[in-house]
């Protein structure tokens, strides 16, 4: 096993006006933050905005968007997206930031933490296993998944249950901890695609 910690990616999906998504991140990232086996980097959407049109020549205002988020994704050995459902699926802005980027993805382990209504989330984050797959990411089976999501934390932006949410991010932290240090050290030894 690496003895540096892996650089775990956590990606705020939603941008949408009054959004839960930073209570829900916000108390991700701390029980990450708890271990020594990740180094954690939050990536707002919000603070990130690209365009939905994908150009092979994109404008100097594009590229300059684009030189604040690449490079934190280029350097992740490990992502996890926090991402709400609309309309059944997952937001707009995160389908952009996925396809301005390709090789970023590429022989990474991908972790899910959703949140909504009766579902949790949990068809916009099942959505994604295929898009990823297609980047040539690997999707971890477990997940964290908030059902009512503003039901379930309280004022301070804690888990009212404290108990079950953490035993499901110690999961997928496990499994991402797993994947994340096979998968780097697969890649130190010979490239991805070569």
């Amino acid at each position: 096993m690496s003895q540096s910690p892996l650089k775990l990616a956590v990606v705020l999906a939603s941008v949408r006006e009054g959004r839960f998504g930073p209570t829900v991140a916000n108390w991700f990232v701390k029980q990450a933050q708890v271990r020594d086996d990740f180094e954690v980097d939050l990536i707002d959407l919000a603070d990130h905005e690209l365009p939905y049109v994908l150009s092979q020549q994109p404008s100097a205002e594009v590229a300059e968007a684009l030189a604040k988020v690449t490079p934190r994704l280029e350097q992740a050995d490990a992502f996890v997206v926090v991402t709400p459902e609309y309309n059944h699926s997952f937001p707009a802005s995160l389908k952009s930031l996925i396809d301005w980027h390709y090789t970023q993805w590429q022989a990474k382990p991908v972790g899910f933490v959703s949140y909504g209504g009766l579902s949790g989330g949990l068809r916009s984050a099942e959505q994604l296993r295929p898009i990823f797959a297609e980047l040539h990411a690997v999707t971890v089976r477990d997940a964290v998944s908030f059902h009512v999501a503003w039901e379930q934390f309280d004022a301070n932006g804690e888990p009212k249950d404290e108990v079950a949410p953490a035993a499901a991010a110690t999961t997928l932290l496990d499994q991402l901890s797993w994947w994340g240090d096979t998968l780097r050290e697969g890649r130190a030894r010979r490239p991805y695609g070569k």
